[in-house]
């Protein structure tokens, strides 16, 4: 998504060494210039030499037979080699070899996405303009930095997607790091037009007054700038009036995170969710005492008589487990290599429809694995019916999924409510009654499963896995599981789930006496 949202990791590698072999052919293509015009240079030397020398005494030049005939030889023939020389070119190999590759290429749509997948990061994780720009993450040391042009590129795209609170805070950034002297193709008109808009559309209207006469003494020729202060110098005063206010100069606070409020989205318990990703406000110490391990054998399975699964309470009401050494990293890998071919970007279903659509909020790519692709599927199909002594004969498909940087799934459910009761209507095996959730990386930062409603926060652990029930033994679904996939901040998440279906459980976990048993 984005290289951060749609490009997942493991493309980003093979982009890296494609940019590598496309500046080593650029580099061949300036050694191959480079040759040329050194033999250009050396003929011109030659000639230069030479004529200095005939036109001198042009008829005495000539008067030598050699002379003569040397002279016809390099008019008739050498100067047509030198002529042939110079229409040489040298970047067809080149340009042959980025036509190749640019198929790969990300386009504008992964561009967009990278730079909206940073704002995700910077929002969630609370981490300033200036953060990014040097390269500081939480954790992280980086050369990586964004120049003056990259923070107003940053800015363009958050202007385009009316959304001006971005907008203000990578405006700001890149006119920071102009006026410190960092060389750019951008200007400062430019950067102060986008900005005072953005300023004014977030309501902070003596600050656009500001930073628009700033644009004006730069620029007084400016086609809109002239315009724009006269509107918001009448809007400023109209308001005062009214208000019977005094006229306030603009804040010499400069521009930064917190500045503005930003604005209220769809999503009701967004601060809870991303304090969550940020490890925050979760609830665990509390509950430290009623949570234990424990080895578990699948109700005396076969399978897990002599070697037990390693479980520990990650959260106890809702019951929330995780087990240990679920997967080998042999397994892991074999079901990346069967995944890789066939990700695609993550859907939801549609809950009027039933039909699977792609949504804003959940940005990964995903593939369905079958038992029949490879017996390590089937195998681990097996484990989680083991472990879970659920039968998996009407789960859905292993769905493999890789988050890279910036890849989230906001809080969802994974049941169906009453007010979608077609949701898994054409599958025809109930309602989704449990989760089985296999870890297959460690995650640098970020990447957690949270869930708002209650505070827990469980982090991301390779070759572990987690479990929980989505509905009561009622069949009635459990609110409290609502949850979410915290976007990654640095690294790569794959993980892959089986959501397991009511149909076939019906004595494997019988009814209980209560609604919410």
């Amino acid at each position: 998504v984005f290289w951060f949202s749609l490009l997942q990791m493991w493309q980003m590698t093979d982009l890296l060494y494609t940019e590598k072999e496309l500046v080593q052919s650029l580099r061949e293509y300036i050694k191959a210039e480079e040759t040329k015009l050194a033999s250009v240079k050396s003929w011109a030397n030659k000639l230069d030499a030479l004529t200095r020398v005939s036109t001198t005494d042009p008829e005495g030049y000539l008067a030598h037979p050699v002379n003569a005939y040397k002279l016809m030889k390099r008019l008739n023939t050498e100067w047509n080699e030198l002529e042939s020389l110079v229409l040489q070119n040298p970047s067809d190999g080149f340009i042959s070899n980025m036509s190749v590759h640019r198929q790969y290429f990300p386009d504008e749509e992964d561009e967009t996405g990278a730079a909206k997948a940073l704002m995700r990061l910077q929002d969630t994780y609370q981490l300033d303009s200036e953060a990014f720009s040097k390269g500081k993450l939480p954790g992280m040391q980086s050369d990586a930095f964004l120049t003056v042009d990259d923070c107003f590129d940053m800015g363009k795209t958050a202007y385009n997607d009316a959304d001006y609170y971005h907008a203000v805070l990578w405006m700001q950034q890149s006119l920071k790091q102009l006026d410190a002297g960092e060389e750019a193709a951008t200007t400062k008109a430019e950067i102060l037009d986008y900005l005072s808009y953005s300023v004014y559309q977030m309501g902070d209207l003596p600050r656009a007054i500001e930073l628009t006469r700033r644009l004006v003494a730069i620029d007084p020729s400016h086609q809109r700038a002239g315009g724009n202060l006269r509107y918001f110098e009448k809007l400023l005063f109209k308001q005062l009036n009214e208000l019977n206010q005094a006229y306030q100069p603009a804040s010499e606070e400069p521009i930064q995170l917190g500045t503005y409020n930003r604005p209220k989205d769809h999503l009701p318990e967004r601060e809870t969710y991303e304090a969550l990703c940020r490890g925050e406000g979760i609830k665990l110490v509390r509950k430290r005492s009623r949570l234990f391990c424990r080895y578990q054998d699948g109700f005396r399975n076969p399978r897990l008589l002599l070697k037990p699964m390693k479980e520990e309470d990650e959260w106890d009401s809702p019951h929330i487990v995780r087990y240990l050494d679920v997967l080998s990293s042999e397994e892991i890998d074999k079901i990346k290599e069967l995944a890789k071919p066939r990700l695609a970007r993550a859907t939801v279903r549609d809950p009027k429809t039933g039909v699977l659509t792609t949504a804003q909020y959940r940005v990964s790519k995903s593939a369905w694995l079958e038992g029949e692709d490879d017996p390590v599927i089937a195998r681990v199909n097996q484990r989680i019916e083991d472990i879970t002594g659920l039968t998996v004969d009407t789960a859905e498909l292993l769905q493999v999924a890789n988050y890279g940087v910036g890849g989230q799934y906001e809080p969802h459910y994974d049941f169906s409510r009453r007010d979608e009761p077609d949701a898994f209507k054409r599958l025809g095996t109930g309602n989704r009654v449990a989760t089985f959730l296999n870890y297959m990386s460690d995650v640098t930062a970020g990447g957690a499963t949270v869930f708002p409603d209650f505070g827990a926060a469980i982090w991301p652990r390779k070759g572990t896995a987690v479990f929980w029930y989505n509905l009561f033994k009622s069949g009635e679904g459990d609110y409290r599981t609502r949850h979410a996939a915290c976007p990654v901040l640095v690294g790569s998440k794959w993980v892959s789930n089986k959501w397991i279906h009511e149909r076939g459980q019906e004595f494997r976990r019988p009814c209980g006496l209560t609604e919410v048993d």
